[in-house]
């Protein structure tokens, strides 16, 4: 029988290895990736995954966990997830969900809706995802119709290290929001995660 097959987005990359090393399944499923500035591009997510499917499981007979949530697909995802059924996606709208567990993600989302969320791999590359990402390098003058509506940055963290707090900090200064730090941790993904490829795991 064929490994089951991970296709993720390349924002996922370190999560998923500590998953899957933490699980004893580095070896044991196959891993390939989206490029992550597809977070700003999410209709290139389903085009890209067919692609890749193509290649790796052309038959439908492998297990495969789509290491995306809808991510701005707009049901796309869950589209081509009805045409296989040997496809499995993570739960929730976004990456911010899934690592934070729908109802902690929910309650923050709630309490403030003009909040806007950074996690580990975005705090570290925020100039290029998200300032030069926007366009906002070559025009400043549009922060306002970007994040004129917004009151706080959240990072979500899944490993905190003092730079990524910095960086994090460093992000909502420079949008003139008001910074907090919520730890996430792994536990969430990793349930996520190893319901697919690990089924008969005990989930505590």
């Amino acid at each position: 029988m064929a490994r089951p097959l991970v296709l993720a987005c390349g924002a996922l990359v370190a999560e998923l290895r500590a998953v899957l090393q933490a699980n004893g399944l580095t070896d044991g499923v196959e891993v390939r990736y989206l490029p992550a500035n597809l977070h700003n591009r999410p209709g290139g997510i389903v085009p890209g995954l067919r692609e890749l499917l193509a290649t790796h499981d052309p038959d439908g007979d492998r297990t495969v966990l789509i290491g995306y949530a809808d991510c701005g697909t707009g049901g796309g995802l869950d589209a081509l997830l009805a045409e296989r059924p040997n496809l499995h996606r993570l739960p929730g709208n976004h990456c911010y969900e899934f690592f934070a567990g729908t109802p902690v993600f929910e309650a923050m989302a709630e309490a403030e809706l003009g909040t806007f969320y950074l996690t580990d791999f975005l705090a570290k590359h925020f100039e290029a995802l998200i300032w030069q990402g926007l366009g906002l390098d070559d025009h400043p003058e549009l922060l306002p119709d970007y994040f004129g509506h917004y009151t706080r940055l959240v990072l979500l963290s899944q490993s905190p290290t003092e730079a990524i707090v910095a960086a994090g900090q460093a992000a909502a200064e420079r949008l003139g929001l008001r910074f907090e730090h919520v730890h996430t941790g792994l536990g969430q993904f990793d349930t996520a995660v190893t319901v697919v490829l690990h089924p008969t795991r005990k989930v505590a």
